[in-house]
């Protein structure tokens, strides 16, 4: 499908091309200088990238002044217009209240835009970025390249993308030096280069009052994380992330890390619930669980507007009652669905045991309902949890059968002995997740069908621990530190750490110490 290209114009009659696509809550990229919207398909992993950003969410994207479709001939090139072309956007788009996303150098207008319009700008993401241009390019560098850039901008855009590129993919630096080419001219790249050279946005940090995602890659060679930690500070209300990595470019590397924490931070598309139902949680471990009712469109088409409203809001009623008797806190209702969270594992899992009780033995129209948990640290705002674990809570929930509780490994080992019985589901590839992740039906243990544990067969490795997390153990008991165990097995810091915490649950372990007694017990220090 073609896409519709729009034309606004700035304060200073400069026309600015931009575009608005897909659906939900809206997103405003920040535009890179010399890119183009038009031109991502020459470089195909940040094509998806941007697709996978935009998502359930309508993304407004632009071209700067001198970039792309935007106006080519301008007079000001400078820093500070490059505000200018932002806020032309974001008027001309209609947008009310917005997330904003600024990588590299658009982060610098991104600050300035998120200190100035703190009424529109709802929540700020940044990705790569910088404050001072100068901690970053010295003089000597910038302005040597900007006469590059006038005597052989074809070279020049060449040079630019291998430097950043050639020693990690050079389809990548073939790609970007395509964009750069033909997104703008030597001309107007020297120009650029000549009027932001000492841009400085330090003094607008302090003034950003929305909620900020700081987003960097520890190893990455061309930016050190010192300018993002430097940002998280300055800015009141800010997070740092730091992501595990040496690659600078969003799209290459490990994306699925970045759009995760993305979409943790921007949270769930349903509506939030009001404050008064909210009871703020008390950090550290969190239970995170979330309902659905499967077959809801085609029940509402059945029932009608009126009947089926009333089948809801006794989904709800029964809902909210059984989650205030498990000390459940109701975080969002999504019409169809519950998001929640609690202090304990184990009142999570008896918490949705009662609640396909209660729907079992509701009168009148079916309900069914599938259930999803998990357990981890979220990330705690407002009386809002986002991250990873609420992300993954959602994934399990969708893989749910109506009528059906699935929860991660994690909730299985931490509700050892608790008085459930657990079937094992399988592995299935969560979006977002690098490792397969392993699911499990939980019944209460008076359940008269048993029948439905682990597959029927006597699991492969004591304690129900996997093929891999018996390998991670067995480098714990060989005395491996977290980073040899992660280069050995050639998996990320964080997936080894959830391994870990994942066996420890399972085992009753306290620490190495206990995993290692463990192993030898067992006889996991030697391969099979």
């Amino acid at each position: 499908m073609e896409r519709e290209v729009r034309y606004c114009t700035t304060e200073d009659r400069v026309r600015i091309a931009y575009c608005v696509e897909g659906e939900g809550p809206p997103l405003v990229v920040v535009a890179e200088f010399a890119e183009s919207f038009s031109l991502l398909h020459l470089f195909p992993p940040y094509e998806a990238f941007v697709q996978r950003l935009g998502e359930g969410r309508t993304l407004i994207r632009y071209d700067a002044r001198g970039c792309g479709l935007s106006q080519r001939e301008v007079s000001d090139l400078s820093s500070e217009s490059l505000l200018r072309d932002l806020e032309a956007v974001v008027r001309a788009s209609g947008v009310q209240r917005f997330a904003l996303f600024g990588a590299n150098d658009g982060g610098i207008p991104s600050i300035r835009y998120a200190a100035r319009h703190p009424r529109l700008t709802e929540r700020l993401v940044l990705y790569g970025a910088f404050a001072r241009v100068p901690d970053v390019f010295s003089r000597e560098m910038a302005l040597g390249f900007a006469q590059m850039a006038r005597g052989n901008w074809p070279t020049a855009a060449r040079v630019l993308a291998n430097t950043q590129f050639g020693r990690v993919s050079p389809d990548a630096a073939l790609g970007v030096g395509k964009i750069v080419e033909q997104a703008t001219t030597g001309d107007v790249m020297a120009r650029y280069i000549e009027g932001s050279y000492e841009a400085d946005v330090s003094g607008e940090l302090s003034k950003i009052k929305c909620p900020t995602l700081v987003l960097h890659r520890i190893d990455d060679p061309g930016m050190p994380i010192s300018r993002a930690q430097q940002l998280a500070t300055a800015i009141p209300n800010a997070r740092l992330v730091p992501l595990a990595g040496d690659i600078h470019h969003q799209a290459l590397g490990d994306p699925d890390a970045i759009l995760s924490a993305i979409g943790g931070f921007l949270g769930d598309r349903g509506r939030p619930v009001s404050r008064d139902r909210v009871q703020p949680a008390s950090g550290g471990l969190r239970a995170v669980l979330f309902t659905d009712i499967v077959g809801h469109t085609e029940m509402m088409s059945r029932l009608g507007d009126g009947r089926g409203r009333e089948v809801l809001r006794d989904h709800e009623r029964i809902t909210r009652e059984v989650l205030k008797a498990h000390g459940g806190t109701e975080l969002k209702t999504m019409g169809d669905g519950f998001m929640a969270s609690f202090g304990t594992v184990t009142k999570a899992v008896e918490c949705a045991v009662a609640l396909q009780h209660a729907f079992a033995e509701r009168k009148g129209e079916p309900l069914s309902v599938r259930v999803g948990l998990n357990a981890g640290e979220p990330i705690e705002e407002e009386g809002d949890l986002f991250g990873a674990t609420v992300i993954l809570a959602s994934r399990i929930a969708a893989k749910a059968e109506g009528g059906e509780i699935l929860v991660a490994d994690t909730v299985r080992g931490l509700c050892s002995g608790k008085g459930f019985l657990f079937a094992d589901r399988g592995e299935f590839a969560a979006k977002g997740f690098e490792e397969p992740v392993r699911v499990w039906a939980v019944k209460p243990v008076d359940a008269s069908d048993v029948s439905e544990l682990p597959r029927g067969q006597k699991p492969a490795f004591p304690g129900h621990l996997t093929a891999r997390e018996v390998e991670v153990l067995r480098l714990i008991a060989a005395g491996r530190t977290n980073l040899e165990i992660s280069r050995e097995l050639v998996l990320s810091l964080r997936t080894v750490a959830r391994h870990i915490t994942n066996i420890y649950g399972k085992i009753g372990a306290r620490g190495k110490a206990d995993a290692t007694a463990y192993a030898i017990r067992h006889q996991l220090t030697v391969e099979r």
